[in-house]
């Protein structure tokens, strides 16, 4: 089959990576000026502009027989256009909800899942009340665009709120959350396939540095059958209300057991890149199965994963001739703050994991140097 894929990042490559493996043949849709570095040799890229009907774009793309995302902030407009030519997975509306924080919490809560205490703002007012409503520490978020700490604030008390009202003019629309006071973060990754078939990965356990995901470890840690139950029934409902085809990230806070929702993620996810080199088919390939209705394949690793994300770091070549250490290298220029690449890890035990993360983690990010 030809896959279209909106977006040229490393999720984008993943995919198509895995993809290759099952015989499909892939295409690009950037967006102008996006980097398309991630995707080269990987199948025509295609630059979408506004004047291009979206019959012109999927001839661009070769026909495909279905289009999928890379992330969440896309045209929904050009989706909803190319679902007249082939099957968009996910759908246009899955992605129109998960790309805005407020709708994406109101859609939660319609459906009986938990998430934090909300307002939804725009001037100042609004900012001051929900935030009166919420108390402090308060954290306010853009509700577009905003990820891996950018667009994000925390108000610890009146002088910042006082220092950010005044700037609400120029700022997008924000959604204010009251504190969680959880134990730990986790997620689940969940796929479902055209025909309703249903494959989920065990919880993962998060940990992030300067609101940035640094590592992912799995199975989380003494997770109950009644927590286990939670998760699985929040995915379900999702998935079952959206008919959804693909992968569906699913970003948890875990208080004492109980799970709220954090966020939502309509693709593959950060959190899931264990599954690269754990035993089981990885979330790439569950992905380009579901979105293909192919059966998906395993998802629950014989042994304890890891990964550790490289955030403007290049690792060293004596730390890769490990043999429990696997690189994946995204093939974009080294910044700071960056997602360039991710090392995976497996062990046989879980202190022995995160043993090897800490160590890797020490060798990569010296105590006390910035990101």
């Amino acid at each position: 089959m030809r896959i279209a894929i909106a977006g040229c990042g490393q999720l984008a490559r993943m995919l198509a990576i895995a993809g290759w493996e099952m015989g499909h043949h892939f295409s690009f849709i950037a967006d102008p000026g996006e980097s398309t570095d991630c995707v080269n040799g990987l199948g025509p890229v295609v630059v979408r502009h506004d004047n291009q009907t979206p019959a012109d774009l999927y001839e661009a793309l070769g026909y495909p027989d279905v289009l999928t995302v890379e992330k969440e902030h896309v045209s929904v407009p050009m989706l909803e256009g190319l679902s007249d030519h082939c099957l968009v997975a996910p759908s246009a509306e899955a992605i129109r909800i998960c790309q805005h924080r407020g709708r994406e919490k109101t859609l939660l809560q319609s459906l009986g899942i938990e998430t934090a205490p909300f307002h939804l703002v725009d001037d100042a007012p609004s900012l001051v009340d929900a935030v009166t409503a919420v108390g402090y520490p308060a954290f306010v978020k853009s509700c577009e665009q905003g990820y891996d700490g950018q667009n994000q604030w925390r108000l610890r008390d009146s002088a910042a709120l006082e220092a950010l009202a005044p700037q609400m003019h120029a700022l997008p629309p924000l959604v204010v959350e009251g504190a969680v006071h959880f134990d730990r973060e986790l997620s689940m990754i969940a796929a479902r396939s055209v025909s309703g078939e249903v494959a989920l990965y065990p919880l993962a356990e998060n940990r992030h540095r300067e609101g940035i995901l640094l590592t992912s470890e799995v199975p989380a840690a003494e997770v109950s059958a009644e927590t286990e139950a939670q998760a699985t029934q929040i995915a379900h409902r999702l998935l079952e209300h959206w008919s959804y085809v693909g992968v569906l990230s699913i970003e948890l806070f875990d208080e004492g057991g109980s799970l709220r929702v954090n966020e939502l993620a309509p693709r593959v996810h950060n959190s899931g890149h264990w599954s690269q080199d754990a035993g089981v088919a990885s979330q790439f390939s569950n992905h380009i199965r579901a979105i293909t209705d192919t059966r998906p394949g395993a998802t629950q690793p014989s042994c304890y994963a890891g990964m550790l994300n490289l955030l403007g770091r290049t690792p060293d070549t004596a730390l890769l001739q490990a043999d429990d250490v696997s690189l994946h290298w995204y093939t974009k220029s080294v910044r700071s703050r960056r997602k360039v690449g991710h090392l995976n890890v497996q062990a046989p035990d879980r202190e022995q994991l995160k043993k090897r993360l800490s160590e890797l983690e020490a060798a990569l990010y010296p105590e006390g140097e910035p990101l």
